[in-house]
């Protein structure tokens, strides 16, 4: 199944899917519901499960519980992004309608970024087994800073150097032109030219954070496979469902507090092992075990012991629907 057809066929589905996603069921701009985020949500999950009995099937039994838990790992992870998306999309007040096709455009730009992090990750993990301890080291540094950091400290997309940049090189229209990223306009001298819509800033700042979470979430599931088709295939069957769980948690994201504390234990977890490898060899079945009880701990504790003194997410429905066409006000130079 990992032969030149096994990458050949997984690819081809994948475009299919994605394809007929954009040019029949997610045509034209519209709203997404919450029962169609929960059935769309429901659909990646048990498409990916299918895929993993195909993986149980041709390639045994540890390499299907190794792409389940580098599955798990990545989709829990993709909490993180959600929580990122809402604010940039609230922070350009990006009509709901116009959403789909921004997550929609910035999935199929993270496959392709993701596929070349995990081919150049496999390359040197390959080469190179030490870096396998630089990965460990950097998911414990990293899941010890995700548990110090502060609830109010926001992201903030103004401190996105990819955005200055693009400001500086690419002219953009002071106002959004429906689901377009690039338009003819009139410049300052009256002559037309193509130029880039506020739209296709907010893509470059999707795309820009998946990269930045992808540091941490391609190399924990290394941490569980050194396999580079369950590696690549797990990460893409967790970011191809990752457009539905925005629209499935994105209004209450918030809720989840103690998932982020789960989720910086679950890194800290993996990056020891990583580390103690050569000492203790942990089998992937209690990896597996053990990332998922840590997860449903601290979901069902946020749920029963909530907060109320974190900073209020807006309503996935508002965002944007008093600025349809547009851009925040302090935005107006763009």
């Amino acid at each position: 199944m990992t032969g030149i057809w096994g990458w050949v066929g997984f690819n081809a589905v994948v475009l299919i899917l994605v394809a007929v996603d954009l040019l029949v069921f997610h045509r034209r701009p519209r709203h997404v519901s919450l029962k169609e985020a929960a059935a769309w949500s429901a659909f990646w999950v048990a498409l990916s499960f299918t895929f993993s009995l195909f993986v149980f099937r041709f390639m045994g039994t540890t390499s299907g519980l190794e792409f389940l838990a580098g599955y798990l790992i990545e989709y829990a992870l993709s909490v993180d992004n959600i929580f990122v998306f809402v604010l940039i999309f609230g922070y350009f007040r990006i009509p709901m309608q116009y959403q789909h096709r921004v997550l929609l455009w910035g999935i199929m730009g993270a496959l392709l970024l993701r596929g070349a992090m995990i081919g150049a990750g496999a390359v040197l993990v390959s080469r190179f087994e030490w870096i396998l301890y630089v990965f460990g080291a950097f998911l414990v540094f990293t899941g010890v800073r995700m548990a110090l950091q502060k609830a109010e400290d926001q992201y903030d997309p103004e401190e996105n150097p990819i955005l200055r940049l693009v400001r500086k090189l690419v002219p953009v229209t002071p106002e959004y032109h429906g689901q377009k990223f690039f338009v003819r306009a009139p410049d300052e001298t009256g002559a037309l030219r193509l130029m880039a819509t506020p739209l296709f800033i907010v893509l470059l700042l999707v795309e820009t954070t998946d990269v930045i979470f992808a540091t941490d979430s391609i190399p924990a599931i290394f941490a569980v496979t050194r396999d580079p088709f369950i590696v690549y295939t797990s990460n893409v069957c967790a970011v191809l469902g990752l457009r539905a769980l925005y629209f499935l948690l994105a209004g209450i994201v918030d809720k989840f507090h103690y998932l982020k504390i789960g989720l910086s234990v679950v890194l800290v977890f993996i990056g020891l092992k990583m580390l103690g490898e050569s000492f203790v060899h942990v089998p992937i079945a209690v990896s597996l075990g053990v990332v998922a009880v840590i997860l449903v701990v601290s979901v069902i504790v946020s749920l029963r012991w909530p907060r109320h003194d974190l900073p209020v997410i807006p309503p996935l429905a508002t965002l944007g629907q008093h600025h349809h066409d547009q851009p925040a006000e302090s935005h107006k130079d763009e």
